[in-house]
């Protein structure tokens, strides 16, 4: 019996210039860096235009932070025609433009890797791109992008916009589609499923059959990319200020469950607990984000693990383990199973420690502690952490509320707080039995 080969689906480009009476963009909302590099390539003689994310969230009356610019010049023409600007990246070749803390990313039209030499372009045998430095033309590089969302070029000087695999009636439409066949393009690049969860449930548009379809078999790819990649991946998506509507988006597609697996099974364990400490922290993080008040990933991993990190705290102690030896314990466990997906740098997994040890303190608010605790450098992200407990937690509300108060009172108040509190038994007991010694 001969073994049929798998159809593989393609798309082929057809240009099409969407007419300027059916959108509309305002020049003001693009970065006018943007704008002198775009005008500079122009007068230089080179085909340029902005493509992607930026063009996607202008015609959806966003307004996008970052602007990809892609052109027909060469990484290192691009580099003589500016002198702020930097190439980097092997795996994919980029143009770094500088002004000031400000970057603006051109790229050079890519092209498929049929017959490439191997120094320019090269697939492991799973599939994915490990090098990508093969340059074509604007319907070649329409063709290597991931969604047809993202496929859309636009001119500013012109007002043109340009479209390839009718990405434009899908963002009308609100739909979300892969280009080309889902399997190969993920295999391509495994990150294109979290991608497609991020843009999904950040623009509230529905994933085709065709493009959700093979995530679930799929997802176990996402262990092959390096752990560091994955760690800015995870920020990505719940520091866009839409994680509200990314997380159920996340969590459907069974890509929660690959990136966070301790956290996944306290999901399916303790539902009603996990979900709300969840979906409490995506509120509080897209709200911040909205204020434009800081977020910190510090404060986003130290929540996320700390659902499975109390779990087996508590486990421990229930078996009798004392109680610094069951927080060590609970504390390197889940820490080195998570570094197996994502990277935790050392300065992190430092503060999530920490964080995790004031919960302790914080909830037993001992006389002898309380200033320490105030003066701690991360007092305010583990205030913050029970803060959030408490909203699950109803019994952690009075301790919660105490906190709060110490914070907004004088001096003198707080002072007067801390004298009311009981005396530290504990501490009263080591004192006496010092004295006996003597």
């Amino acid at each position: 019996m001969i073994k049929q080969k798998k159809k593989i689906t393609t798309i082929t480009p057809v240009k099409t210039i969407i007419p300027k009476n059916k959108y509309q963009i305002s020049k003001k909302d693009i970065n006018h860096h943007a704008l002198q590099v775009i005008d500079k390539l122009d007068k230089a003689g080179y085909e340029v235009y902005l493509v992607g994310g930026g063009v996607r969230d202008l015609l959806l009356d966003r307004h996008p932070k970052d602007f990809d610019i892609v052109t027909n010049a060469l990484p290192g023409e691009i580099k003589k025609l500016f002198n702020n600007c930097r190439l980097i990246g092997r795996r994919f070749r980029l143009a770094h433009i500088f002004f000031g803390n400000h970057i603006i990313e051109v790229a050079t039209y890519r092209a498929g890797h049929e017959g490439a030499h191997e120094k320019h372009a090269h697939t492991n045998a799973a599939g994915m791109v490990l090098r990508d430095n093969v340059y074509g033309n604007m319907e070649q590089d329409a063709t290597r992008r991931d969604f047809t969302v993202n496929a859309l070029f636009y001119f500013p000087k012109d007002n043109d916009l340009v479209d390839f695999f009718d990405g434009f009636k899908d963002l009308k439409n609100k739909k979300l589609k892969i280009i080309g066949d889902a399997e190969t393009r993920y295999r391509e690049d495994p990150v294109r499923m979290i991608r497609a969860a991020r843009i999904g449930g950040k623009l509230k548009l529905k994933l085709t059959k065709e493009t959700e379809g093979p995530i679930s078999k799929l997802k176990h790819l996402l262990y092959t990319i390096p752990i560091s990649r994955l760690h800015d991946e995870v920020i990505k998506l719940f520091h866009t200020g839409y994680s509200d509507t990314i997380f159920p988006m996340v969590l459907r597609l069974g890509l929660f469950e690959t990136l966070f697996p301790m956290t996944n099974q306290c999901l399916e364990t303790d539902h009603r607990k996990t979900i709300k400490i969840l979906e409490t922290l995506f509120a509080n993080t897209d709200e911040r984000i909205h204020a434009q008040k800081p977020v910190t990933p510090i404060f986003l991993f130290s929540t996320l693990l700390w659902i499975p990190f109390e779990k087996q705290f508590l486990k421990l102690k229930q078996e009798k383990m004392p109680s610094m030896q069951a927080f060590d314990f609970a504390y390197n466990k889940i820490i080195a199973k998570q570094r197996e997906i994502t990277a935790i740098p050392k300065h992190m997994s430092y503060a999530i420690r920490d964080i995790w040890h004031l919960q302790h303190r914080l909830e037993e608010h001992r006389k002898r502690y309380i200033y320490s605790i105030l003066n701690h450098s991360k007092f305010r992200a583990a205030y913050d952490l029970l803060l959030l407990r408490a909203k699950v937690d109803k019994k952690l509300n009075e301790i919660a509320t105490w906190w709060t108060e110490i914070q907004e009172v004088d001096v003198q108040k707080r002072k007067q707080m801390v004298l009311m509190l009981p005396e530290d038994k504990v501490f009263r007991r080591h004192i006496k039995k010092r004295h006996t010694r003597k």
